[in-house]
């Protein structure tokens, strides 16, 4: 789960089932009883009508909760944590970065390393698109070393300059 929706559609599905929950997070749900193998098809089939699909293996937990922290810190933080991103997984997840690297390059086919970039561009150009940032706050606020750093890897990844891209803005 990744937006107040998806939220939504779950408590919605608990509620119809008479299941009670304490928490409603990103990506997981603390539901106060058992639950019946009925129930949990039933909620299954609620969840895939909307979309979303109900994890049950432990590695597919966490890889969705490895992604989700990736998530939340990229796109919701004011600025990111200035310790290393490994350390932060680490922290978060109560699990080795080792272990938390290899199982997600095992089940994704791409490194955590990889997905945090990709996030952190698409994060980079949504602040180029609303125009409050000047490149340099951007890096800042990204914890790129440098502008050139972040330039050269925008550039890796759309194939365009930051500042080409933003000029794409004004054009449309």
């Amino acid at each position: 789960m990744v937006s107040i929706r998806c939220k939504m559609v779950v408590k919605a599905a608990l509620e119809e089932l008479g299941l009670h929950y304490r928490v409603i997070d990103l990506g997981e749900v603390e539901v106060m009883e058992s639950i019946t193998n009925d129930q949990r098809n039933q909620l299954n089939l609620i969840l895939l009508k909307s979309g979303l699909v109900l994890m049950n293996d432990h590695k597919t937990i966490l890889i969705e909760r490895i992604k989700n922290t990736i998530i939340e810190m990229v796109h919701y933080s004011e600025v990111l944590p200035k310790t290393n991103l490994s350390d932060f997984l680490c922290d978060k997840l109560n699990h080795n970065y080792t272990y938390l690297a290899n199982l997600f390059s095992d089940v994704t086919g791409s490194t955590i390393e990889h997905f945090i970039i990709r996030h952190k561009i698409e994060r980079v150009k949504e602040m180029l698109i609303y125009d409050e940032f000047t490149l340099t706050e951007i890096s800042y606020r990204l914890n790129y070393s440098s502008v050139a750093h972040l330039s050269n890897q925008f550039k890796k990844i759309t194939g365009l300059t930051p500042t080409f891209f933003k000029q794409l803005k004004y054009k449309k």
